[in-house]
């Protein structure tokens, strides 16, 4: 189901959803890499044009990017919705981006500390995700945006992608643990 909007068209159908559920939180077009997002310190959605429409395609069952786009939409407004515990969490989030960056690559899978802060911030991660589908769940069923079945693979799917690297994760820290106990018990 190859669907060609333009880039108009799809700037625009994300703007009438904004309003449809009456939030005023600005749109910006980035190449981010990432299909949409919500930036909470400047409290707007951000669009990567070329990658929600390859995104789209990449769904395990097809639906037309217009409704693929409301799902979305509606999703980084329950981020919106949820912007005082994200901007809540921007100190510990400053600190983990600095502890990343020091971190020397090839040690960070066998780093305990490191790893303990990534696992931790892919729970806070999936806590954000989950609060912000939920939060787009009431404005669907509030609003009427699309329909309940295309709203929960879409959100299936997206939560999807943030648990499978939150399980590699946990499998190298788990694995750590492990070798870790196995060392102090010989």
């Amino acid at each position: 189901m190859i669907e060609r909007m333009t880039e108009s068209q799809i700037v625009a159908m994300i703007e009438s959803t904004i309003r449809a559920v009456y939030m005023d939180v600005e749109l910006k077009q980035e190449s981010t890499g990432v299909n949409m997002m919500y930036d909470f310190i400047k409290d707007e959605v951000i669009v990567d044009i070329a990658r929600v429409q390859k995104a789209c395609q990449e769904l395990p069952e097809p639906m037309p990017l217009e409704t693929y786009l409301r799902v979305l939409t509606i999703h980084e407004l329950g981020h919106a919705m949820d912007r005082q515990a994200l901007l809540n969490s921007l100190g510990r989030t400053k600190e983990i981006i600095i502890m990343k960056k020091q971190a020397a690559a090839e040690k960070r899978p066998t780093d305990l500390p490191f790893m303990t802060m990534v696992i931790e911030e892919h729970e806070a991660d999936i806590a954000f995700e989950e609060t912000a589908w939920a939060n787009a769940e009431l404005l669907n069923s509030f609003f009427e945006i699309v329909d309940g079945d295309t709203f929960e693979n879409v959100k299936v799917h997206s939560l999807s992608t943030y648990r499978a690297a939150y399980e590699a994760d946990l499998k190298i820290f788990n694995g750590f643990i492990r070798t870790q106990e196995e060392l102090l018990s010989i």
